[in-house]
């Protein structure tokens, strides 16, 4: 039988569940939307294994602050009715045949990333459920995005038009351009169009930064900020090889 995992990224959906409430308070409507957010992602993607994957609420920033202290720094913290409500999220989507993987010390990403990487890995097909552009430099013909919220994939078309890179690119674009929403600061002075042009004559950072035809005024910026460049990239890169603690057996999608 093939296998087509699902991968929620719970707080992902949830957050942008949760903010289009009219009433923050009000947990309740929050557990019945996203459980039926739930149910229509459950019927369009016909999974045989699901998942929700939550990043722990009490953990700190994780092994990437330790390599850019910058990193999501002063991030603004959950709302506190939806913190408290997350336990019974959980329990409603139990109910709906879905378990839930609580991160302990890693970020939701690198599990997210390292499942559908042992699952492409083994022939099968993964489906990300986020809208979280993050997770494209995993695209391949076994792992494809779905932004459930506009009703699009997250594809190798998507991404050359709203980056202009390839996906196995993407580190390095953010390595180059940085991510303002989590204070990766990348190189200054280099943007979207300088690293798209880059990345399209050279690839990738190091070949870039060997190349004895980088113009000048990318070569003294590169010559100046590469070690940053390369901290950036590694924290833009997915981890694809962290324990997960379970086999795939575990999260067989069986109905609610």
């Amino acid at each position: 039988m093939s296998i087509h995992l699902v991968i929620i990224d719970a707080l992902n959906l949830i957050r942008r569940v949760h903010s289009a409430q009219p009433d923050a308070n009000d947990i309740d409507r929050t557990i019945t939307t996203t459980s039926r957010t739930i149910n229509k992602i459950l019927v369009e993607s016909q999974p045989t294994h699901i998942i929700a994957v939550f990043d722990h609420h009490l953990q700190d920033r994780g092994w990437r602050a330790q390599v850019l202290p910058s990193y999501k720094e002063d991030r603004k913290p959950m709302p506190a009715p939806l913190l408290a409500g997350l336990e019974k999220i959980q329990s409603a989507w139990w109910e709906l045949g879905i378990d839930s993987l609580l991160s302990d010390g890693d970020e939701a990403d690198d599990l997210v990333a390292t499942l559908a990487y042992k699952v492409a890995s083994a022939g099968e097909k993964a489906t990300i459920i986020s809208t979280d552009k993050g997770y494209c430099q995993l695209l391949s013909p076994n792992v494809q995005i779905r932004d459930y919220f506009q009703h699009r994939w997250l594809d190798a078309p998507f991404i050359e038009q709203e980056f202009g890179v390839k996906p196995e690119q993407l580190a390095d674009y953010w390595g180059l351009v940085g991510i303002s929403s989590s204070k990766v600061p990348g190189i200054p002075g280099i943007g979207p169009k300088a690293a798209k042009e880059i990345l399209q004559q050279y690839g990738d950072i190091e070949t870039a930064y060997a190349a004895e035809d980088l113009v000048p005024k990318y070569r003294k910026k590169f010559d100046e900020h590469i070690e940053l460049a390369r901290t950036c990239k590694r924290i833009a890169a997915l981890q694809t090889d962290m324990k997960l603690g379970f086999n795939l057996q575990d999260v067989r999608y069986l109905g609610s």
